[in-house]
């Protein structure tokens, strides 16, 4: 078998279409994790993924018969971009079918090619189903994402490419996992080649196939996979590609979306370039295995497999990417309902960076505040939940919930509502320069004179902070409140009669 997969890679037709990525150095994760790690970035394909050398390869070698019947396939879509612009560069009809799930960008790429899509199921699984009986009712050849030997060996030439880039021989390289052809390919070059380079599979914890078959000794289906990493959303492996990885891959880690995330912004930091979630696989197994294993001096190899980024997915990548790093800690504190209680808890937490700020009255004798401080260390996370304990401070740290998706997500979106103990209150929307302590300066300008019934902040990384605050003004008090406001010295808007507030608040 070796020997099949060897001659098949270094004689691959893949250079027709494709083209030999860049193996570049990463500075500053080199830095920051004490080894050498090295980035291919197959990221700058022409259709933006390394799944064009091994569809292309596939169809390259088909008959004339097999070619004027045209080709099928199924895809999250990065397989599907390799098999139309391959069928495009042979002149061969192509029909694509996709999940539902699939990200636009995706759909719209494939169908810029020529290539008729067809939308069905929420998986990749799904979708093979369908593809399968569409073959078989026109005639059309099937081209297998990953579990073909012509598409197994095109993807392993991205190791024949990193044995001739590298600068010496691999201690470890780490490759992203979905149905198994890429780490396939590249662990079977690389085990024959250079036996010494430990190969380390990289797949999402919701979509760990490869993982658990390997784990059962037997290939397994998932009864549903996640789709936030749609490009490995995978419920069963290949055959072909199980034997394989059973046989060359040393280890398989799986990490978390919010590792995932910050994967992606590491990449970011390097190099400007945004890789979709599968892509960042590889370097978030990285990270997670040195933490696990410490290594010093390394030679690492991650593969960037594909930039394939729904636009849309930015904004949650950049929310999770700090969680990711545990950059930032979040906590449930419970303190005295009276004026200047925030202002005390504010001037305990110091200068650190306040991420995040949620209150809503909800009682006269405690309020209950969802806090997130920017943090630098998980010690710090450690020292700051000491603090708040050490003065008598309740408090809850978020992220250790079992259930912290709860609050991940959805609370600190939940702060707030209708209260009955509210009275006189009116709403204003604040902004101030954003810089370190400004919200705590904010809070010292504002709190004391009137009970604070709401607050709402988050820091958006915008060079100005917005804050909603709710505040009790008692009638009598309306005109000196309004001459404390022209004082002040922040922008402001009375927002008390705006409809969508009055309407939740």
């Amino acid at each position: 078998m070796p020997k099949f997969y060897i001659e098949a890679i270094e004689h691959a037709r893949v250079y027709d279409v494709a083209k030999e990525t860049p193996l570049e150095l990463a500075p500053k994760l080199s830095a920051r994790l004490h080894n050498e790690i090295l980035l291919k970035r197959e990221d700058l394909q022409p259709v933006f993924s390394f799944k064009l050398r091994g569809a292309y390869n596939k169809i390259v070698h088909l008959n004339e018969s097999e070619r004027q019947n045209g080709v099928i396939c199924a895809s999250a879509g990065n397989h599907a971009q390799g098999v139309a612009l391959s069928a495009k560069k042979l002149g061969i009809a192509a029909t694509i079918v996709m999940p539902r799930t699939t990200p636009e960008i995706k759909v719209k790429a494939v169908e810029s090619y020529g290539a008729i899509v067809v939308l069905f199921g929420d998986s990749y699984s799904d979708a093979s189903s369908h593809a399968s009986e569409l073959c078989q009712q026109t005639g059309m050849t099937y081209i297998h994402p990953y579990d073909d030997p012509l598409v197994i060996a095109g993807q392993g030439t991205i190791a024949a490419e990193i044995l001739r880039q590298a600068p010496t021989d691999l201690d470890y390289i780490f490759v992203p996992i979905g149905g198994g052809g890429l780490i396939a390919g590249i662990a079977v070059y690389l085990k024959t080649i250079t036996p010494n380079t430990r190969i380390i599979g990289v797949e999402p914890i919701d979509s760990a196939a490869m993982h658990d078959s390997i784990k059962a000794d037997e290939r397994i289906t998932l009864k549903q996979v996640g789709i936030f990493a749609d490009g490995v959303a995978v419920k069963k492996v290949g055959e072909h590609t199980f034997d394989l990885v059973r046989k060359y891959v040393d280890d398989i880690i799986l990490v978390d979306t919010d590792e995932i995330c910050a994967a992606i912004k590491d990449i970011y930091d390097e190099d400007r370039s945004i890789v979709e979630p599968a892509g960042a696989l590889a370097v978030a197994g990285m990270k997670k295995y040195i933490r696990q294993h410490p290594l010093r001096g390394k030679v690492i190899a991650c593969i960037n497999s594909g930039a394939n980024m729904n636009f849309d997915r930015l904004r949650h990548v950049a929310e999770r990417s700090e969680m990711g790093e545990r950059r930032e800690a979040l906590f449930a504190v419970t303190i005295d309902e009276n004026p200047g209680s925030f202002l005390t808890f504010c001037k305990l937490l110091g200068d650190r960076p306040i991420t995040e700020f949620n209150y809503r009255l909800s009682g006269r004798n405690q309020a209950h505040v969802f806090v997130g401080i920017g943090i630098s260390s998980e010690q710090e996370r450690q020292d700051i939940q000491a603090l708040l304990e050490e003065h008598q401070y309740p408090v809850i740290d978020l992220i250790d919930l079992i259930d912290n998706e709860v609050a991940k997500l959805h609370m600190r979106h939940m702060v707030g509502g209708k209260s009955t103990d509210v009275q006189n209150e009116q709403l204003y929307r604040f902004e101030f320069p954003e810089r370190p302590a400004a919200l705590l300066d904010f809070l010292s300008c504002i709190a004391g004179r009137w009970n604070i019934s709401l607050f709402h902040y988050r820091n958006h990384g915008a060079a100005f902070g917005r804050v909603l605050v709710g505040i009790e003004i008692p009638e009598q008090d309306q005109q000196a409140f309004e001459g404390f406001l022209m004082t002040l010295g922040y922008t402001w808007v009375n927002e008390s009669d705006n409809p969508a507030l009055k309407l939740f608040l």
